[in-house]
């Protein structure tokens, strides 16, 4: 899931939670939608992580030989 389904969570689980007032009497749509946000807000922070890790610039690590090394000067 990406940053844009993590968002549409958070969204959907708001109007669930804030702009509804369903009553039923076997689910209780404001604990879905609690449920929702917050599963929401644990994806954009497990995505946020794993793209700061994706970003790390890791240094070469082989060595640079100048023309001067290999002449013997």
């Amino acid at each position: 899931m990406g940053l844009g389904g993590c968002i549409i969570l958070v969204a959907v689980g708001a109007v669930l939670t804030f702009a509804t007032d369903w009553k039923t009497d076997t689910v209780n749509v404001d604990l879905v939608g609690w449920i929702m946000m917050i599963v929401g807000v644990i994806g954009v922070f497990v995505y946020a992580s794993i793209a700061r890790r994706r970003r790390l610039v890791v240094p070469p690590s082989t060595t640079v030989v100048s023309d001067d090394d290999r002449r013997g000067l």
